[in-house]
């Protein structure tokens, strides 16, 4: 069966393990506090197409009920989703990411341009970088409290730190690049055709 389900389906079947039904519109707003710091945070229509294969396979339940005059469909995780989801966690490689770093890209080609163009790109890296770490700190404040072991949210909190560490790390990089085209005068000459 794990053929059948990409990734972004686990991820949602994941979405749904912490105890609560929720509808498309609470799952998207929980994939985008916590996915989008390393994973892609899916789109309204991914996240319905992938819910409606999720229970195409049984592996959620969809509660219609109609809330003020509109219909509001919740979607819950089965065993067998709780059976799926471990049987990807146990049975699949963690597999090494693929890093994808549009920064790092501009970088690499930065002596196509001017000098000082690189050097605001890797400032306003530095500056998204500062939003994120904000950001994702008060993520990993709000599972204070039921982030110990045994705990529902011990897994999230260990992802928020990881992620915080890595944004750390992440301007660390930045600023080396930037002290060192400083320096050095790296990208200073203009590319030759």
């Amino acid at each position: 069966m794990s053929q059948d389900i990409p990734v972004t389906g686990y991820a949602i079947l994941g979405l749904l393990t912490f105890g609560d039904e929720l509808t498309g519109y609470e799952i998207k707003q929980r994939a985008d506090v916590t996915l989008r710091f390393y994973w892609v945070s899916p789109a309204m229509s991914q996240i319905y197409t992938e819910l409606r294969r999720l229970s195409d396979h049984g592996l959620v339940t969809a509660d219609v009920r109609t809330d003020g005059g509109r219909e509001v469909t919740t979607y819950a995780i089965t065993g067998a989703g709780q059976a799926a989801l471990r049987e990807w966690m146990d049975t699949t490689p963690a597999g090494f990411p693929v890093l994808k770093h549009p920064v790092l890209l501009r970088l690499l080609v930065g002596h196509v341009t001017e000098p000082e163009r690189t050097r605001q790109m890797l400032h306003e890296y530095v500056a998204e970088l500062d939003r994120a770490l904000v950001d994702l700190a008060q993520v990993r404040e709000s599972l204070r409290g039921a982030d110990e072991p045994g705990q529902p949210f011990r897994f999230p909190s260990l992802v928020a730190e990881w992620g915080l560490d890595y944004f750390d790390a992440e301007r660390r990089h930045t600023h080396r690049a930037l002290a060192s085209l400083d320096e050095t005068g790296a990208g200073d000459t203009e590319a030759t055709a």
